[in-house]
């Protein structure tokens, strides 16, 4: 039989989370939406900072529309706003989760005439509709906007979602004029087309709701973005180990370090199971009071080894920082802004600042 298991010890690894910075950037977004209302994009784990951290903050600025993909993440979106205010992008494609939106009362996003007659089928009632305007993922097409089925949802807000916002290209142009061509069939319905980076394309795009999400949480989509948008997430590693090499010896996996000359290294908890991937090796470093320290080798699972040399007063039980303005450690790692977000691991202790 079990014995009687004690909590554990606090983790060697803790990430950082700015509210205050979360409330400024949604501010910031509204006050670019103009006269619009300003929803959040909360899927994922609100971008993996954490639905229990961003959703309070979130709706104590005012948000009144928050976004999930699966229907799995609505319970803990509806722990904090009434059910009403938690939209699901995916839709209903079963009876059960038709069912389940009906009874948890939450907004169904209709991408479908199939999607349409399982919501009819389960009651129907207040639902968002999503018109796929060019990018050729979910939604309806054009042509199906006058289908019986769909003339008769309760559509609340009418949506579309732009392709290629942070770019500079026609697509947003051409999308909008899709867009435009079928919002006179949902006269009653808001009107939303914006995420983080077409809010920065002007009021043009804005309509009656934008939908921001990258931007909230540190991201900066747009050039208009910078300086206007904080840092959010502040990830933070233990030193587990402190050893000298001399020159000649390897560090990590296959060797792929050789010391020219003699070193200090640390070895620092966080590795590729926590969402930092093999992808920082190389350009990759960590911070400690100001001071930038080299990784060296490969990204293990669950450590990586920096040059402490020019910090020589690092020892085991310390904390690293990870650099994570997103824009910069994107250039760094090849990796999206947004994979960089929601690849943090669940090993981290969230700390909300």
């Amino acid at each position: 039989m079990a014995g009687i298991v004690p909590d554990a010890p606090p983790s060697n690894l803790r990430l950082k989370l700015d509210g205050d910075a979360l409330a400024h950037n949604w501010r910031t977004l509204d006050a670019m939406s103009g006269q619009a209302q300003t929803g959040a994009a909360v899927k994922a784990d609100a971008y993996g900072t954490g639905v229990n951290f961003a959703v309070p903050v979130l709706h104590g600025e005012g948000c009144r529309h928050f976004f999930v993909a699966h229907w799995g993440e609505a319970a803990g979106v509806m722990a904090h706003v009434p059910a009403e205010q938690v939209y699901v992008l995916h839709g209903p494609t079963s009876a059960a989760e038709a069912d389940y939106a009906r009874q948890a009362g939450t907004m169904p996003v209709i991408n479908s005439v199939p999607q349409a007659k399982l919501w009819a089928g389960a009651g129907g009632g207040p639902c968002a509709l999503m018109l796929d305007s060019g990018m050729n993922r979910l939604g309806i097409a054009a042509a199906d906007v006058s289908d019986p089925v769909i003339a008769s949802l309760d559509v609340r807000v009418f949506m579309s979602h732009l392709a290629s916002a942070d770019e500079n290209g026609t697509q947003s142009a051409d999308q909008r004029e899709i867009y435009e061509r079928t919002l006179g069939h949902f006269p009653g319905a808001v009107h939303s087309l914006a995420n983080s980076a077409g809010i920065a394309l002007g009021p043009d795009y804005n309509y009656g709701l934008t939908r921001p999400g990258l931007s909230l949480y540190g991201g900066i989509a747009r050039p208009e973005h910078a300086g206007k948008i904080r840092q959010v997430v502040h990830p933070q590693a233990q030193v587990l180990q402190v050893r000298h090499i001399a020159a000649g010896e390897r560090v990590g996996y296959n060797g792929e370090f050789t010391a020219s000359t003699a070193m200090t290294v640390a070895t620092v908890c966080i590795g590729y199971a926590d969402g930092f991937l093999r992808s920082w090796a190389g350009a990759g470093y960590l911070h400690h009071a100001g001071k930038r320290l080299q990784l060296l080798g490969k990204v293990s699972m669950d450590m990586v080894v920096v040059d402490i040399s020019s910090a020589p007063g690092i020892t085991a039980g310390d904390w690293l920082d990870v650099p994570y303005h997103l824009p910069t450690a994107s250039r760094v790692t090849g990796l999206s802004q947004y994979e960089l977000l929601t690849l943090l691991g669940n090993r981290f202790d969230r700390h909300s600042a």
